[in-house]
């Protein structure tokens, strides 16, 4: 078998329905497999699972065990000489494995590969190439030094920021919500390290990767969705969380001082803090356009949302011009595919839309309209 996709979900029910569609749809022609082990979610994802998607390998946890001890056990279920651990609040392109799979074998020193990332409104996610957090590299990020000096090389290792968002290079940390690697090097290495429990995990993996004497690339020949911030809600909890996984990261790969320590706890809580804090103000649409073929999903949206739904049958850009109306633009997976999703939002990121998916064969539309909170789902 070529691939094998690792979704860990909790509580994500209708991402991870929309994430399942888009890896079934970029798997045609391929060999592969999907693997969703779930920890445990009070909502429905496993019936969900088992009702629309039979074919997929469901593993359902009694317990949430935390993301690595998760995905460790999604990795042991699989046979594809390559695997990829994929987040459920992500919506990959069609030609997105097809991609990797010829790109990664002409790598002599393949460690992980990542790809661009785009958040709900079309717009780049710089950690999908980050560089080793070191104790410089974090006090850059956590001071901010990296936006105050963007063209100082000292300053912008965090995101890797040698790199263009549109050049593939080599870089050293990749997210965990899109790893592209062999399975036989994943466990080589350990997998993922189980003394983490939800973030820290994807820099340890990569930086032990490193270590082996591998090399992490960024490939942004395809991109997919990440809608952050779907299975996290930052409480006190995440605060502990984040602050334990960095610590120990410390300790496990750098020599610490106890004046670092005090810092890092001290500086990672502000940060935080202050990610927590931030407030976007969301404004409610004056009108909805609908690409789609379909008359009575226009109809059915008027009656969800009490707003006018002007429908398109067919995409034409020159239909989505800059406007001040705010404007929520919703696409029919029937009528377009997902790649074709992607790059039309990535196009129309700067234009104040937002934008919303109907996946194909569902009842509900979903997106998020900022990268710090959780998206929306309108369902009927």
């Amino acid at each position: 078998m070529q691939l094998s996709i690792i979704i860990l979900n909790y509580n994500v029910r209708y991402f991870l329905e929309q994430c399942v569609l888009s890896v079934q749809q970029a798997l045609q022609g391929i060999d592969g497999e999907i693997i969703v082990v779930d920890n445990n979610s009070p909502d429905d994802s496993c019936e969900m699972m088992r009702s629309r998607f039979p074919n997929v390998t469901l593993i359902a946890q009694n317990e949430n065990a935390g993301f690595p001890q998760g995905n460790n056990i999604g990795v042991a279920k699989a046979k594809g000489k390559y695997i990829c651990i994929l987040n459920p609040d992500t919506v990959v392109a069609e030609d997105t494995f097809s991609k990797l799979l010829d790109f990664v074998p002409t790598q002599k020193k393949h460690g992980i590969t990542g790809v661009k990332m785009v958040d709900g409104t079309g717009n780049f996610l710089p950690e999908s190439k980050r560089g080793t957090p070191t104790p410089w590299v974090a006090t850059t990020k956590i001071a901010g030094l990296y936006k105050l000096f963007p063209k100082w090389g000292a300053f912008n290792k965090y995101y890797a920021q040698h790199l263009n968002e549109n050049t593939t290079g080599q870089t050293d940390i990749l997210t965990g919500a899109f790893m592209f690697m062999e399975r036989e090097l994943y466990l080589e290495v350990g997998g993922f390290d189980e003394d983490y429990f939800m973030y820290g995990e994807d820099v340890d993996l990569s930086y032990t990767v490193l270590k082996a004497g591998k090399q992490n690339i960024y490939y942004p020949e395809t991109a997919i969705l990440h809608y952050k911030g779907e299975s996290t809600v930052r409480d006190k909890t995440y605060m502990k969380r984040f602050n334990d996984a960095m610590q120990e990261f410390y300790r496990k790969h750098f020599k610490k001082s106890a004046a670092f320590d005090l810092f890092m706890k001290l500086g990672v809580l502000f940060f935080v803090i202050a990610k927590k804090n931030k407030k976007t103000i969301q404004v409610a649409p004056q009108e909805y356009v609908l690409f789609s073929e379909n008359e009575a999903l226009q109809k059915q949206l008027q009656t969800v949302t009490g707003k006018q739904v002007v429908r398109h049958s067919n995409y034409k850009p020159l239909l989505l011009p800059t406007t001040q109306k705010n404007i929520e633009v919703i696409f029919d997976n029937e009528l377009l595919t997902f790649g074709n999703i992607i790059s039309i939002m990535q196009q129309h990121k700067q234009d104040g839309y937002t934008f919303k998916i109907k996946p194909k064969g569902c009842n509900f539309i979903l997106g998020s309209n900022n990268s710090n909170s959780r998206g929306g789902v309108i369902t009927w």
